[in-house]
């Protein structure tokens, strides 16, 4: 369907519509959505998480709304703190796109509404995660677990 991508291959769930559109099934919205290539990124990407680094599904949401500059604007993907704060923002692009500085820029205006202290940003290719310190960011070498970016169990 769409190009292999730096991430662990799942049983993505796919159907064809009787228009001929592929739809995909997001378990975290609990609802069929249209295949684009941003969606593809996306719904390998959460289960990375979930599967992978140990990221509780249940502290994830797609397509989160925040106000920005008085205009309603959506995060691809937040991961909160078990207090139901935001832990981390992710910002998806299709992997044609480069990740550059714009992306980051995007990605950091979201965070000044939300305050998250990560940031994560992938193409599906590539990969990067950074922190806030307190006067900017640090990238960091590897994506964090979860019990990194929320946390221990208090």
């Amino acid at each position: 369907m769409f190009d292999k991508l730096n991430l662990p291959a799942f049983q993505i769930r796919l159907r064809r519509e009787p228009d001929g559109a592929v739809k995909v099934f997001d378990p975290l919205r609990d609802k069929w959505l249209v295949l684009t290539p941003e969606e593809w990124v996306r719904q390998h990407f959460v289960n990375y998480l979930i599967e992978t680094l140990g990221y509780p599904r249940s502290m994830i949401a797609n397509e989160t709304g925040l106000k920005f500059n008085n205009m309603q604007r959506r995060c691809d993907t937040v991961v909160f703190r078990r207090n139901l704060t935001p832990a981390c923002i992710i910002e998806y692009k299709r992997p044609d796109v480069e990740i550059n500085q714009r992306v980051f820029d995007q990605i950091a205006r979201y965070n000044s509404v939300l305050g998250a202290p990560y940031l994560m940003v992938s193409n599906g290719l590539r990969h990067y995660c950074c922190r806030f310190t307190g006067t900017g960011y640090e990238f960091l070498h590897a994506m964090p677990s979860y019990e990194q970016i929320a946390g221990p169990v208090v």
